[in-house]
């Protein structure tokens, strides 16, 4: 019965380590290379201004150099709805715990600009009103910033 006991308690404490693999493998990745990490809530199947957001910023070329040029790691807690669209079980309970820590209003989209050890440095409430080139140059005056 230990044995059985401790067996599971092994693999809940895997699963729980596992759900926070890809935040702590951005804040180290963003860490070595000296980048942002910018952080996306969003509900992918059914916020429009969630899709809008994706659609009209983040899946553009001027955003997408921020992360070929080094100035940010991309993470995207998703929360869709639809059942085809569903996540992995670590994928919910690590994008739930971030949440959690970031998002406790439950804001969709919510982004925010956070430095490798995980600090708020900007975030934006809702669709931001820029379009993806100025929003990519807000995000890199930031990063300017920081390093003075």
């Amino acid at each position: 019965m230990r044995t059985l006991l401790l067996g599971i308690t092994i693999v809940m404490l895997s699963f729980s380590a596992k759900a926070q693999n890809r935040f702590e493998d951005a804040k180290k990745t963003a860490a070595d290379k000296k980048e942002l990490i910018l952080l996306n809530f969003s509900g992918s199947d059914w916020c429009i201004p969630c899709i809008k957001l994706h659609k009209n910023i983040i899946e553009t070329e001027d955003f997408k150099k921020l992360e070929t040029e080094n100035v940010i790691v991309y993470l995207n807690a998703d929360f869709p709805r639809n059942k085809k669209n569903q996540l992995s079980p670590e994928l919910k309970k690590e994008n739930a715990s971030l949440a959690d820590h970031y998002n406790q209003k439950g804001l969709f989209p919510y982004t925010l600009l956070l430095d490798t050890e995980g600090k708020v440095l900007k975030s934006w409430e809702g669709l931001p009103s820029e379009n993806a080139l100025a929003f990519s140059k807000e995000i890199r005056e930031i990063k300017e910033n920081q390093k003075q």
